[in-house]
């Protein structure tokens, strides 16, 4: 016996299939939801561990802004006291230079040279006085120049040549002179020995032996 089917079998297969790829569409469509919602969620969860990456360091310069400006007021300070160190120590070294001062004109004054009158303002002495002749005081130019630690940069003004009583028969050529000479303060004398103290020969023989040499070429001093 043949049997026929006489049902719509095209159609129930077009139908099927049809079923089939929206099943499939809605698998992928659930599918790409999913890849979407996680990949959102993961730039959500970087947005916020960048953002609390970003307060951090928000903070950290609110911080350091803050003892950067501490650190600022801390030197300013610093030099503020300073400043009023030095400015002691300079009114304690100033406060001796006029005995320095008459001290190294004892030593340095020739023979032959007197002093009439000094003055001083800041840093500078006026010295008037009188020699026996004009290489007196070239003299005293050449030790106030070389041979004082505390005198400096003298500078002659004026020297005029004049005639001196001592008794209505004696009667002396004499040079009258004024001249300047810088005074230093006790804070350069210090940072100067230092130096000195700091700069030792490398051979000591080496620098004795011309020194010695030229003490012993040197003329007799009269």
């Amino acid at each position: 016996m043949i049997l026929v089917n006489l049902l719509p079998h095209r159609e129930a297969a077009r139908k099927r299939r049809r079923e089939v790829f929206f099943a499939a569409l809605g698998v992928a469509a659930l599918i790409g939801g999913l890849i979407c919602g996680a990949v959102y969620s993961w730039y959500l969860a970087q947005i916020e561990t960048q953002r609390d990456k970003n307060n951090f360091l928000k903070s950290e310069i609110t911080r350091l802004e803050g003892q950067i400006k501490d650190i600022a007021t801390l030197q300013a300070e610093i030099a503020a006291l300073r400043a009023r160190q030095n400015a002691v120590e300079d009114l304690q070294g100033n406060r001796n230079m006029p005995v320095y001062l008459l001290s190294e004109l004892v030593k340095q004054l020739p023979d032959g040279v007197y002093i009439n009158t000094m003055r001083q303002e800041n840093q500078s002495v006026l010295l008037v006085g009188v020699a026996q002749s004009n290489e007196r005081v070239s003299e005293l130019l050449r030790n106030l120049a070389n041979n004082s630690p505390w005198l400096t940069r003298p500078e002659l003004i004026e020297i005029t040549a004049s005639t001196l009583a001592l008794t209505p028969r004696d009667q002396r050529r004499v040079s009258n002179f004024s001249m300047r000479v810088g005074l230093k303060r006790a804070t350069d004398v210090k940072a100067a020995s230092s130096a000195a103290a700091g700069a030792t020969p490398a051979v000591p023989g080496a620098a004795a032996k011309p020194a010695a040499a030229a003490a012993s070429a040197a003329p007799a001093k009269t």
